[in-house]
């Protein structure tokens, strides 16, 4: 390697670095922590630990009530603050759809503070009906998700990137990942949630590969961005095996059923329990409602890295409205939107990848030759083998959400709970008996959109980003 080389490798590696990238990708270098080091925060591992035990006895909302409110100043080392943060939404979420209903409290006396300008006479005290997570949880998990820059709410950083133990190295071996804290304790969630992380550690030996794609276009080394390119559209379909191994171990009736209603956010879910999102009480008459998208694969970082060097633009909305029209100038689109779901710095990179050139665009130029017809090749097949991947995503949608929606869940038949499911099962119900079609468009995904129409539309723009390029290649030729 010459020295040239070595230095580019040196700068690419801090670069990576400096956003939080690691030789494994989106992943933590080293598996996440097992328990928080610091034994103040017992309270939150003992639940965490018996969260199962918790929900399945209707004991979790009682206990998170009970819980101390911990202070983050205990707080040291990035790996300890992604763990309270795991810890924290996971229990969250088990809080707010761990009964028959949304987390509510009916009747709540809502003290709001004096102001100067009005009464002397004490705090006002207002009865209403809301859905509120206490203190005990908000109070922290706002502190936290400032300082690491995500949400307070389960994202796929929750969920998936710091949320899983291995019994080797290699984290692309999925058979020897395991993920430690769940909703339901089934294999089912964990080979479901494991089978991202080693999509993760895959995808991870392509982003120094495309950074030198990117040096290049400013030299027209075309020998170089094709090689790339090339490798991209390898790396896609080792991702895309270990998706379509998500049947092994996970049934699709226990993840609809059992598992999603556990993902679902506070956004657009107004039907499941929700009208106003989620109100995150700080105690003392201070708290605000808020609306956030539950975790989903729209959330990671290495989707949306693909789609930035490939320049595949989205303009879904991701509005749970099938007819809304979406990608106006001033809307931001979901893929957008959803990077505000990512921890910062991996956002960060994503919008140093957009800076640093086009390859798209060099690719859409008229053909100058041999090397730069390669190029164009190239290009048009990695966008052709996204477009793929995001078929066997929607595949995989189908197996695991449209058809177990049509089927009835005979498991918990006792039960009446009100969730992401039984609202979508529910509209699936009602067209079918008023002789409708079209309910398949309205399900509802984990993260709030219109799961069908939003999908199908990613799908479509990665196809025609790959036809312009051909189609201009062809014409100008």
């Amino acid at each position: 390697m010459s020295p040239h080389a070595v230095t580019e490798q040196f700068q690419d590696e801090e670069l990576l670095a400096s956003f939080n990238v690691t030789n494994n990708g989106f992943l933590p270098s080293e598996e996440p922590l097992k328990f928080l080091p610091n034994s103040y925060y017992e309270p939150w591992e003992l639940l965490i630990h018996n969260l199962q035990s918790h929900l399945a006895n209707g004991t979790l909302r009682q206990k998170v009530d009970q819980l101390p409110v911990l202070s983050t100043e205990g707080l040291r080392a990035e790996p300890e603050w992604r763990r309270a943060y795991v810890i924290l939404t996971l229990l969250t979420h088990s809080y707010v759809w761990g009964g028959d209903k949304a987390a509510e409290v009916r009747s709540q006396p809502f003290v709001q503070p004096r102001k100067p300008d009005v009464s002397r006479h004490g705090p006002v005290l207002i009865n209403i009906s809301w859905q509120i997570l206490p203190p005990t949880l908000s109070i922290p998990l706002l502190a936290i998700s400032q300082h690491l820059e995500v949400p307070p709410v389960a994202t796929y950083a929750a969920l998936n990137l710091w949320n899983f133990s291995s019994s080797t190295d290699c984290f692309t071996d999925l058979d020897s990942l395991k993920s430690p804290h769940t909703f339901t304790g089934t294999e089912d969630e964990s080979w479901f949630l494991c089978v991202s992380v080693a999509m993760e550690a895959q995808g991870a030996y392509i982003m120094p590969m495309m950074l030198k794609a990117l040096r290049a276009i400013h030299t027209r080394d075309y020998d170089t961005i094709a090689a790339s390119l090339d490798e991209l559209s390898v790396c896609i379909r080792k991702v895309g095996v270990l998706l379509d191994r998500m049947r092994e171990r996970c049934d699709p009736m226990v993840f609809y059923h059992k598992i999603r209603p556990f993902l679902a956010g506070s956004m657009n879910m107004a039907a499941a329990g929700l009208p106003k999102g989620l109100f995150y009480d700080e105690g003392n008459g201070q708290g605000s409602w808020q609306q956030w998208r539950g975790g989903s694969n729209g959330q990671s970082s290495l989707i949306q890295f693909w789609d930035v060097v490939l320049g595949v633009t989205h303009t879904s909305d991701g509005s749970n409205n099938p007819h809304s029209k979406g990608g106006k100038p001033e809307e931001k689109s979901f893929h957008q939107e959803v990077r505000e779901y990512m921890p910062g710095g991996h956002r960060r990179f994503l919008e140093h990848i957009g800076r640093s050139g086009s390859i798209r665009s060099l690719a859409m130029m008229p053909t100058s030759g041999e090397k730069h017809a390669r190029m164009q090749e190239a290009y048009a097949a990695a966008t052709k083998t996204l477009t793929e991947f995001r078929n066997k995503h929607l595949g995989i949608v189908t197996t695991y959400i449209v058809v177990p929606s049509r089927k009835p869940w005979t498991a918990d038949a006792g039960k009446k709970a009100v969730n992401l499911a039984t609202l979508s099962t529910r509209q699936q119900n009602e067209k079918k008996d008023a002789g409708k079609n079209g309910a398949d468009k309205e399900l509802t995904g984990t993260g709030g959109t219109a799961l069908l129409p939003f999908l199908k539309q990613a799908r479509d723009d990665t196809l025609e980003a790959g036809q312009l390029v051909r189609e201009t290649a062809i014409a100008k030729r």
